[in-house]
């Protein structure tokens, strides 16, 4: 992460701007089993619209902050999703927010309001007459009985999934539930003496001594020196791989002068040269998380899914061993732009991302490894300046599955936090809990990522966490740090200890000695002046003649910077920035003439990735539809647009 992720979208509105009334008339672009609400907001009108059975459009005033008060917005229900646009043309290419009605609780305050409640956050509307209030309120509550019968039909048990975040809700501090996470205590036991005396031991937890042996059991391979701690000298790459960049120039800038205008707000609109960025893409960072993937290739040799689900653990945490010294930013790909890393031949696995969306920024991102499992992702970073520090919120699911046996697993990232912006020495903090998901299984791995304090005696960095299965029953404990190793130990009895000062009673796990699952690997020889890259990243920005023309290592802004002309790199990175507005406009300026003329207009769309529900979380996700390999090895790009 960095000193700005820019990835946000909107910007500041005058402190002046004035509610706008809702009798102005709106162009309709209803289509059949379509209410369009766009006229709804004129108090004469005599003939209320009944709420459609498929989609409801209209104009409300949704609250922003104090600054903006409220402020009016196009929203359209469908599918059992209520989605908000600053204009209706924006329909075809910029969604403002999403709220998921599925696990939303909805309230009406008084006669024009409503209220939006979806995990914790709160979403204040205003119809302009209490007339369309209840037709609101109607089409709401429709919209959300259908969904959970579609979800309840789908999976039978889905859990509660959280709305996406606002790109308007400036006045929001993002904080994670840190109190949730499970507090205990772990006892190490040595294994000789439980195998004596084991009988005699409570059997609390339902553990057994003889499923865990030192010398055979899956967790044997991964002790320091051997699988995950090695090398991986045993892989013999056919194309020989660069291990260094050119120095990174020492150009002083004042960083003040640029961000002391940006506190509490969004900042993908604020032009920030290159001086504040690394050489890599944002899709190319994304990548990065594939940098201890050979956890994955062992988690698919585990017969046992609990063992499984301890290495899928210590995979989620590895991703974030890169950014402990990667204290600048990446770039922010432009719309279209892709990064593709084929290493099927060496280490197994070949990745594709894509940039799918501008406003709000998303990334698609899906990996095929041919040792038996796929993983997928579309993520949205959101970023707010809050002064002293810069909170980095990554939205959306990872999902991971092996072929084999069918082991399906889902969980979220956590929030990033970059301090001393303006005076010191720049550090980079992760906090916030994980839920791991198998929802074959369901078999669940609570972690928490405690987030550093001064005044604490744990260790920088700590994680802990404990998987458990379906029954709750807790199999293991996992502890370590979120930037050099993971160990986990193996529960043969837990207990009920004494309550702590803060009134909480921690669980006491009696566990075996832990074992290695994962290591960080030391980073090369003069990492500190090529931006503390790692092994795999100084590898990413290689070039690569046969990857398509949209590709990361041909931005030229970003070759530039590589290479140490950050003058002209500032120069490109701003013709780059105008071209991608220019083409923005002519895209806004043909839906407003398709909305005028009645027409639909289909917008934006992804090449290598398509939108779809998500069957697990009920959610829209960017997937990954095929195509790539195959126009790579025919050399045929005629569908890639011109980005750069």
């Amino acid at each position: 992460m960095g000193r700005t992720a820019a990835l946000v979208s909107g910007g500041l509105v005058s402190l002046f701007s004035a509610v706008r009334c809702l009798s102005c008339p709106q162009p309709s672009s209803a289509g059949p089993g379509v209410t369009d609400m766009s006229n709804s907001g004129s108090v004469l009108q005599s003939t209320p619209a009944s709420p459609g059975p498929d989609t409801y459009k209209g104009w409300l005033f949704k609250w922003t902050n104090y600054l903006k008060g409220y402020q009016r917005r196009w929203f359209v229900l469908s599918n059992g999703l209520l989605s908000y646009y600053r204009t209706q043309a924006e329909m075809a290419h910029t969604c403002r927010g999403t709220i998921n009605l599925s696990t939303a609780h909805i309230d009406t305050e008084d006669s024009c309001n409503i209220v939006l409640s979806n995990g914790g956050r709160m979403y204040h509307l205003k119809a302009s007459c209490e007339v369309e209030r209840q037709r609101w309120v109607t089409a709401l509550e429709l919209a959300k009985a259908k969904a959970v019968r579609m979800m309840n039909n789908q999976s039978g048990n889905v859990p509660a999934v959280k709305g996406e975040a606002s790109d308007e809700d400036e006045d929001t501090e993002y904080f994670d539930a840190m109190e949730n996470a499970p507090a205990f205590i772990t006892v190490t036991t040595d294994p000789k003496q439980h195998r004596r005396s084991g009988s005699n031991l409570s059997s609390a937890s339902g553990g057994h001594s003889e499923d865990w042996h030192l010398e055979d059991n899956v967790f044997h391979s991964s002790q320091e020196g051997s699988y995950c701690g090695s090398k991986r000298k045993d892989l013999l790459p056919k194309k020989r791989r660069r291990t260094r960049i050119p120095d990174k120039p020492n150009y002083s800038l004042n960083l003040w002068s640029i961000m002391k205008n940006c506190i509490g707000k969004e900042l993908s609109k604020i032009p920030m040269p290159v001086n504040f960025n690394e050489p890599l893409s944002m899709l190319q960072r994304l990548t990065e998380d594939l940098e201890y993937h050979e956890l994955l290739d062992k988690a698919a040799k585990c017969e046992n899914s609990i063992e499984q689900m301890c290495f899928v653990a210590a995979f989620s945490v590895s991703s974030y061993s890169t950014t402990v010294h990667r204290t600048a930013k990446p770039f922010n790909p432009l719309l279209g732009e892709s990064f593709e890393l084929d290493r099927l031949d060496d280490l197994g696995f070949r990745s594709i991302c894509e940039q799918v969306s501008h406003h709000p920024p998303a990334a698609a991102h899906h990996v095929y490894s041919k040792n038996g499992w796929n993983l997928w992702q579309e993520i949205t970073i959101a970023s707010k300046f809050r002064g002293k520090y810069l909170s980095i919120m990554p939205l959306g699911d990872i999902h991971l599955e092996f072929t084999s046996s069918g082991n399906h697993y889902v969980w979220k990232k956590v929030t990033s936090t970059v301090h001393n912006i303006i005076v010191g020495k720049l550090w980079i903090d992760q906090s916030g809990d994980i839920e791991i998901t198998n929802y074959k299984t369901k078999d669940k791995c609570q972690m928490k990522f405690t987030p550093y304090s001064y005044f604490s005696r744990d260790i920088a960095r700590k994680v802990t966490g404990v998987v458990t299965d379906a029954n709750g029953k807790a199999h293991y404990v996992l502890s370590g740090t979120w930037d050099e190793k993971m160990e986990c130990a193996k529960i043969l009895q837990s207990s009920q200890g004494n309550g702590s000062a803060e009134g909480k009673q921690k669980t006491v796990y009696q566990t075996l000695p832990p074992k290695l699952l994962w290591k960080k690997y030391p980073l090369p020889e003069n990492a500190e002046n090529m931006y503390f890259f790692s092994e795999l990243a100084l590898t990413l920005n290689e070039p690569d003649d046969s990857s398509a023309p949209t590709d990361s290592r041909l931005r030229p802004d970003q070759r530039l910077m590589e290479n140490g002309k950050w003058d002209e790199a500032n120069v490109e990175k701003q013709r780059l920035e105008e071209k991608q507005r220019a083409v923005r406009r002519q895209r806004e300026a043909e839906a407003v003439e398709a909305l005028e003329e009645g027409n639909d207009y289909e917008g934006y769309l992804p090449l290598w990735f398509e939108r779809k529900v998500d069957p697990y979380t009920g959610e829209l996700i960017c997937v990954y539809k095929g195509g790539y390999w195959e126009c790579k090895e025919k050399q045929d790009w005629s569908k890639c647009p011109d980005i750069f």
